[in-house]
């Protein structure tokens, strides 16, 4: 049985096939961040609608979009969606935290107990709180704190060093791992 729900891992799955391919066509696997990783991480508990990815190949993945049955949302619009999927896919930058995090941390997730099964790449745990706690700081998304606060009470193998100096670099100095451990 999964721990997510059923169209969150339907996405994730296909997400991974993409992801399978970028590597065969010789790129690096796209990156999964934001609303999704938070997701994956939660097991279904918080939720998004949306997939939000970093790669430096957006020629390539809007290709393998287009080949897994992607179509773009509406004339104009930014990202992809899938008729049978129901959240959307959008490329939200080409370099992971803008060169700030470390790509040595990234996480190689498989859909499946198996050496061959599909597999993905997320940004890790301290990189996402990081993120979290930037958009609560600048004022944008006050909510974050809560999704930051939750992720840092799941994970109890933290790197707290790395933790404190990502949070430090992405709230510039306001604020260290003390904002999560209070009420």
């Amino acid at each position: 049985m999964s721990v997510w729900r059923p169209e969150f891992e339907a996405a994730l799955a296909v997400f991974a096939a993409i992801s399978d391919e970028m590597v065969a066509h010789g790129a690096q696997r796209p990156i999964l961040v934001g609303g999704a990783a938070v997701e994956m991480y939660t097991g279904s508990a918080m939720v998004t609608g949306d997939f939000d990815i970093v790669t430096g190949r957006h020629d390539l993945i809007d290709t393998l979009f287009r080949k897994h049955g992607f179509v773009p949302p509406h004339p104009g619009g930014r990202g992809w969606v899938h008729p049978e999927l129901a959240l959307g896919f959008e490329v939200v930058g080409g370099i992971l935290m803008d060169g700030r995090a470390d790509r040595d941390r990234l996480r190689l997730i498989r859909l499946a107990d198996s050496e061959t099964a599909p597999a993905l790449v997320a940004i890790p745990v301290e990189d996402l709180i990081a993120d979290r706690l930037g958009q609560y700081a600048s004022g944008s998304a006050r909510a974050m704190l809560g999704q930051a606060k939750t992720l840092f009470a799941l994970y109890n193998q933290l790197d707290l060093a790395y933790l404190e100096k990502r949070i430090r670099d992405e709230t510039h100095g306001d604020h260290g791992i003390e904002i999560l451990e209070g009420p």
